[in-house]
């Protein structure tokens, strides 16, 4: 035998009561079953508002009252075929609505809403469905649940008499019908028979109940989801069904904001050890999620994260409750008195303070309960009048696993402090099965994702790009995530979110993922942005694993590294103006980076995609000292005097090297030693040496009055340099050498010089754009390190940037 339970949304349409039929028939075939129902959906709340017009003396009730005869009146029209079946149905539902509306009537007239009143008013949702439903279903047999469903009164509330109920039930259920039908919710006092309720989320409890006194072999809870997610779907977009849950977990699970089962249902037959099937009407081919007693094979140490938003935290502080003995009774018993529920503690160790969490709605009421109870020691100064802090929210990690694995609090105050979420207040039992913390209501989003994230309840890791330049470098790079995306995803269960996009004018964001195939037209009628409207946009997103991808040149953008490491955004950057910039504002990006968890890297500064500023970090952490660097770290230079021949002039080299992409924007830069400075200025830097482009000796091969002047002007001019390049260039030929702009730090010394290498150098046979580094360290003093490879081009580069992105999803 089996015990069903259908929520409101489950009777609340046609196509859902239909499903339920559907759902009850078929079990019907294999075993006898009781079926509880709760009201159509939304009517209690729609039974409750009325009766408060009818309190108000507004005649509006009598509109809202039809609306409900209405809403039932179609129901059955539409589900009962059976003509005599639908007028007997009818007469017994409009029986029921005529004492619904003499109930109203009395208290429209008389201005009295009692308690015992209302439990009668809101008592018909359940009637009026359960009768539809037991019409609806061949066979059914409908019993009332208020014959063996006793409360009794305690603590000035309506409790349930266990003892007398189990009783009645076995005696009601003796002879069991094949389908019973039981309205849910309400029940009668064992003492006055007056109508009464097991509370909001009752029926649940109800089903809860026959099935414990009646041994069933399983209590099934048919809702409007596919069963306990492991978050909050509307906020996580990777939240997915879990498929166990131990008893534990499940009421932990409830008690913080999970509203898929009322959380008393959970203690009856979690003591009989019957298992509670949660199933979806809607979806009733989902496994749905099952809760036992012992999972079987369970390595996961978190099953789910819940969250109660609206949360106050109240701080009860003073000297004078160090050692005393009673204050946290006072505490409570205070606030219990008021019916004022407190849903977490946290207590300092030395016993000066304590913060117990509370609705919001219950904050005022609480803080002057308090203040009350404490006045005399808050008159002394012995204590201080209660702090509150609205505004914030609670969240709660589940999992019986949790005690059994070492540091998951040090993985969930990591996780969040590298997100920049500050933790108010935690909480955690004695059984390890729940740790409790509060935040700011507007880290909440954030404070799940990223847990959900970190714990590997998702399918998937997220990392949410925001990307900076549409041009070359960031163009390629944005293809290489669209072609990569679906092969990170299955090979490394990777999601590359790239939820901004800007250009030098515009930007477009999405916090759920842009389209990559056709961003450019997006942007192209997408509003005005400038790098401050972007750093903001950004930081108000307040989006979990968040980087920003400098894919530009531009020192504007540069200079919103350090807001954005502050907010806890790791920043990747192609853009070599921050990293090269004043020493101090270098040292300070990289202290806040370290300080905040999150990461700044710059591998593209300094050769493209080459490995070159990661091995010098490697030998430094492994105790290496860097004595020397030897290097041609200009692409473009290196590009320009392998093409320089008889055949081809110096002016037509650089022209080529701007053709293909490998020099910059403005060529001038790449002639003035400008980036090279920059690159030797970061190689040095990251090597432990304090050096500032001033401090860098130029040895620059084009004269300064080029560089003066439009970069028209420049291009006019250029050939004048051909004929002296010429006649260098067959010097240099005739002595078997060839020209290389190397950069170089030695000790505290640096400089850039165009050289002449003769064959026997490792330089000389350096093709096409490609880099190369000589690393001459303590441990690599007579046969220094080298690194080799393509140094310019905006695939590679792109392919670098990538590269650093995936070092960051690999932390």
């Amino acid at each position: 035998m089996k015990v069903l339970k259908f929520g409101g949304t489950s009777v609340g349409s046609v196509k859902s009561i239909l499903s339920l039929k559907k759902i009850v028939e078929k079990e019907a075939k294999n075993e006898t079953v009781i079926v509880v129902v709760s009201a159509l959906g939304g009517i209690t709340d729609k039974l409750i508002a009325t009766s408060h017009l009818a309190l108000k003396h507004d005649d509006n009730w009598k509109v809202e009252f039809n609306a409900m005869v209405d809403r039932h009146h179609k129901m059955i029209d539409t589900i009962i075929t059976d003509t005599k079946k639908r007028e007997d149905l009818f007469n017994t539902v409009d029986a029921l609505f005529e004492q619904l509306k003499s109930i109203y009537f009395g208290v429209y007239l008389i201005h009295d809403l009692s308690e015992k009143t209302e439990n009668a008013i809101v008592s018909y949702g359940e009637q009026l469905s359960s009768v539809i439903v037991a019409a609806l279903i061949k066979g059914a047999k409908w019993f009332d649940s208020r014959d063996f469903i006793k409360t009794e009164r305690k603590h000035n509330k309506n409790t349930l008499d266990g003892e007398l109920t189990s009783k009645l039930v076995k005696k009601t259920f003796n002879d069991l019908p094949h389908i019973s039908l039981v309205p849910g919710f309400i029940s009668r006092d064992r003492d006055t028979d007056e109508t009464t309720n097991l509370g909001r989320g009752g029926s649940d409890y109800t089903a809860a109940i026959i099935a414990a006194a009646l041994n069933a072999d399983v209590l099934e809870i048919w809702t409007d989801v596919d069963g306990f997610m492991t978050a909050d779907p509307r906020v996580i977009k990777t939240a997915y069904t879990i498929n166990e849950l131990s008893y534990i977990e499940a009421m932990e699970l409830c008690n913080f904001g999970a509203k898929v089962i009322y959380p008393p249902t959970i203690y009856p037959v979690c003591v009989k050890n019957i298992p509670i099937k949660v199933k979806n009407t809607f979806n009733p081919d989902s496994p749905g999620t099952i809760i036992k007693n012992k999972i079987e094979d369970d390595q996961k140490p978190i099953k789910g994260i819940s969250s109660i938003n609206g949360t106050a935290l109240i701080t009860v502080t003073g000297l004078s409750m160090v050692g005393v003995i009673g204050v946290n009774r006072r505490i409570f018993t205070a606030l219990a008195a008021e019916g004022i529920s407190v849903f977490m503690v946290s207590q300092a160790s030395s016993e000066n303070s304590t913060s117990i969490g509370v609705r919001e709605e219950d904050a005022n009421e609480a803080v002057n309960v308090l203040n009350e109870e404490f006045s005399a020691e808050i008159a002394d100064g012995a204590m201080f009048p209660m702090h509150t802090e609205k505004g914030l929210s609670t969240v709660a990690i589940v999992g019986e696993n949790m005690k059994h694995t070492a540091g998951i609090a040090g993985k969930l105050f990591g996780t969040l402090g590298r997100s920049g979420v500050s933790i108010i207040a935690c909480a955690q039992g004695a059984s390890e099965t729940n740790i409790s913390f509060v935040v700011k209501s507007e880290l909440l989003r954030k404070s799940l994702n990223v847990l959900h994230d970190s714990f590997f309840l998702s399918e998937y890791k997220v990392l949410n790009l925001f990307v900076c330049g549409v041009g070359t470098v960031g163009g390629k790079l944005i293809e290489q995530i669209r072609n990569q995306y679906e092969e990170l995803k299955e090979r490394n269960q990777l999601k590359l979110n790239v939820v901004g996009i800007a250009s030098s004018k515009n930007a477009i964001f999405n916090r759920d993922g842009l389209d990559l195939t056709n961003y450019h037209d997006t942007l192209k009628t997408s509003e005005p942005s400038t790098p401050e409207k972007l750093r903001d946009k950004i930081i108000e997103m307040n989006i979990f694993n968040s980087v920003f991808v400098d894919c530009t040149a531009s020192k504007d953008i540069a200079a919103l590294y350090q807001s954005l490491l502050e907010n806890n955004i790791s920043v990747i950057t192609a853009n070599k103006i921050a990293a090269s910039g004043e020493y101090d504002k270098y040292a300070k990006l990289k202290k806040t980076a370290l300080r905040r968890g999150v990461k700044f890297r710059f591998e593209t500064n300094v050769g493209a995609g080459l490995p070159i500023i990661g091995t010098i970090n490697d030998l430094r952490n492994s105790g290496d000292k860097i004595l020397k660097i030897e290097a041609v770290l200009s692409g473009t230079l290196n590009f320009i005097f392998n093409e320089i021949s008889s055949d081809v002039p110096f002016s037509e080299a650089v022209r080529r090297a701007k053709e293909q992409g490998y020099s910059e924007p403005d060529p001038r830069i790449d002639l003035s030693g400008t980036d090279v400075v920059r690159k030797l200025v970061i190689l040095a830097r990251e090597a432990g040496y304090r050096v500032e482009q001033t401090d860098v000796e130029k040895h620059l091969f084009v004269p300064h009055t080029y560089f003066e002047g439009s970069v028209e002007d420049f291009w006019k001019h250029l050939p004048e340099l051909d004929a002296d390049f010429e006649s260098k260039r067959k010097v240099l030929e005739k002595d078997e050498k060839r020209w290389r702009f190397v950069a170089t730090l030695d000790g505290d010394n640096t400089s850039v010089e165009l050289k002449s290498i003769d064959r026997n150098h490792p330089f000389y046979n350096l093709e096409g754009s490609n880099n190369i580094v000589l690393l001459t360290t303590e441990r690599y003093k007579e046969y220094p390190m080298q690194i080799q490879g393509y140094g310019a081009g905006a695939s590679v580069t792109a392919a670098g940037v990538f590269a650093n992105i995936m070092s960051i999803a690999n932390i």
